[in-house]
């Protein structure tokens, strides 16, 4: 019997270029699935006021409304800004999404997160193009959560798009300058960071699992659409087997031990 297909809904940086064809070379794997995107406007990542505003709750409920239009199975923040604002923030947009579409919701920043965990990571690595004040804000965020950031490399830029002109070469260096400083896994922290192609390659190389932000958002949203499918060739945690995730993190992995 065939199965039945499923709709990936996804929100995306309006100034992103990397997400869309990522996503799609992914999913091209995992049968009866489409992907849908809508856009959200997403110029400059910084702390100052105006940049944070660009992340209201509005704006997601109002992006997600759009893509309800299509019937899609789940709603996806295609973004990382929860790493710096907070998960709990997160998991308020997707309550209102849900709210809004009566869909189940994800981002990317829960996403990460599931994977981590799913992955048991202890000593974490982390690759973003942030700024240092950004980049200080994501490791409080993930060590809140149980993963204190062991070594991190940041390429201290603030221009969305410009994130993504950076090379494989600069990625590279990164991820073996963590690797080298004894990291078990490593988080590619911006959707809008082209990645996950070398992710396979890297894990293959060094034996460091690597969670790619854009991977693993696409990994959450098929858990949370009640799909599964192996994918090879981009790193473990798409190769891998793992049960349906829950919706968010409810509480960090240190409050409960």
């Amino acid at each position: 019997m065939q199965s039945a297909a499923r709709r990936l809904g996804m929100i995306t940086p309006s100034s992103n270029t990397v997400l869309e064809p990522v996503t799609i070379e992914l999913a091209r794997g995992v049968p009866d699935l489409s992907v849908h995107f809508t856009r959200l406007r997403v110029t400059r990542i910084s702390l100052d006021g105006p940049d944070v505003d660009q992340f209201s709750q509005e704006a997601f409920v109002q992006a997600a409304r759009l893509l309800a239009d299509a019937g899609v199975d789940v709603t996806v923040w295609n973004g990382t800004s929860g790493s710096w604002l907070g998960p709990e923030y997160d998991a308020r947009v997707c309550g209102a999404v849900e709210e809004a579409t009566g869909r189940p919701a994800t981002t990317s920043t829960l996403a990460v997160l599931a994977a981590l965990e799913q992955c048991a990571v202890t000593r974490l690595g982390v690759i973003t193009p942030y700024t240092d004040d950004i980049a200080d804000a994501i490791a409080a965020t993930y060590a809140a959560r149980g993963f204190p950031v062991h070594a991190s490399r940041h390429f201290r830029r603030t221009t969305n798009f410009d994130f993504a002109l950076t090379t494989d070469e600069e990625l590279d260096t990164a991820f073996h300058g963590l690797a080298a400083e004894g990291c078990d896994a490593v988080a590619v922290v911006c959707t809008n960071l082209r990645a996950a192609h070398l992710a396979g390659e890297w894990e293959r190389r060094t034996g460091v699992t690597v969670i790619d932000s854009v991977a693993a958002t696409l990994w959450h949203a098929l858990r949370r659409a009640g799909a599964s499918a192996p994918l090879t060739g981009y790193g473990r945690l798409l190769a891998g087997h793992g049960p349906p995730p829950a919706p968010f993190p409810v509480s960090s992995r240190a409050e409960s031990e």
